[in-house]
């Protein structure tokens, strides 16, 4: 197989693509570490591409602090939009094909259907701003690109709710959780997978795709199904979205449709509820 090099090595789902490749076996994926490969410095990146020749190109970098960027704006827009733009540009000179993520809070969230690839994005908050503007740093770019844009994303690596919600059961006897945000939450393991057969196919069909788990929740739901699964005995309370401000406003519905992606790759998604029991009996 042809070289592939994975942005954000470090990162959640950059860990999770190295995890899927080592039991893969595969021998020619590489994970610059950051100090060599920031995304940000173009000389960096093009000693990077100078060494490995990919043929693909896979950007798990990405600034993901919600409510931080509405304070953070310029710092966001850096690494979701400019460094998009880089790496774009870098694909184009070296002919290689860019997987680049992003996510479902490009969406306003307030249709009450699930969204396909021909919704009309408005973001709400400056974290779904600037991953649309990185988009359209890619598209205004290339032809030869998957945008995969996913939701809710958790794994034994790095911070998310999974992890939070464990550690917090374990300290409290009651939460209280949001239940008027609905979305489906997305096991990072699955998303890595779904990408590393996207490039064993060497499709062409190129475009933009929205991937996550199948089925649709809360995060009062998630957060129960994660304490029904670890056996974690705590009283979790519903609440509004009104009971619990946050710096930035979240949409109330960003649940997916799966049909392109599932129709064109050929692929089975699991139902959200048993990655996760796979996820938690990892943990």
């Amino acid at each position: 197989m042809s070289n592939i090099v994975v942005f954000g090595a470090s990162g959640q789902l950059g860990q999770c693509l190295k995890s899927v490749a080592n039991a893969q076996g595969l021998t020619t994926i590489f994970f610059p570490p950051e100090s060599e490969a920031n995304i940000l410095d173009k000389d960096a990146l093009k000693k990077i591409f100078d060494n490995y020749k990919p043929a693909w190109c896979i950007n798990c970098a990405a600034y993901t602090a919600v409510d931080k960027a509405e304070d953070e704006i310029d710092l966001a827009r850096k690494i979701n939009k400019t460094g998009a733009e880089n790496l774009s540009e870098l694909c184009l000179d070296y002919n290689s094909v860019f997987i680049h993520t992003s996510t479902d809070f490009v969406f306003k969230g307030d249709k009450a259907t699930p969204l396909d690839e021909h919704d009309i994005a408005d973001p709400i908050n400056i974290y779904g701003l600037t991953k649309l503007e990185g988009e359209q740093a890619v598209t205004d770019r290339l032809e030869k690109y998957f945008i995969l844009r996913t939701s809710w994303l958790y794994s034994e690596y790095g911070n998310n709710f999974v992890k939070t919600m464990l550690r917090l059961g374990g300290e409290r006897n009651e939460l209280k959780i949001i239940a008027d945000q609905v979305g489906t939450p997305t096991y990072a393991m699955d998303l890595a997978a779904c990408i590393l057969n996207i490039i064993s196919t060497n499709s062409t069909a190129y475009g933009l795709y929205h991937y996550s788990n199948e089925g649709v929740a809360s995060w009062y739901d998630f957060a129960k199904a994660i304490f029904d699964i670890s056996g974690t005995s705590i009283k979790v309370l519903p609440i509004k979205t009104s009971e619990y401000p946050t710096r930035a406003v979240r949409p109330a519905y960003s649940v997916m449709s799966k049909a392109k992606i599932k129709q064109i790759f050929n692929i089975e998604i699991p139902y959200w509820r048993d990655s996760l029991i796979t996820c938690i009996s990892k943990l």
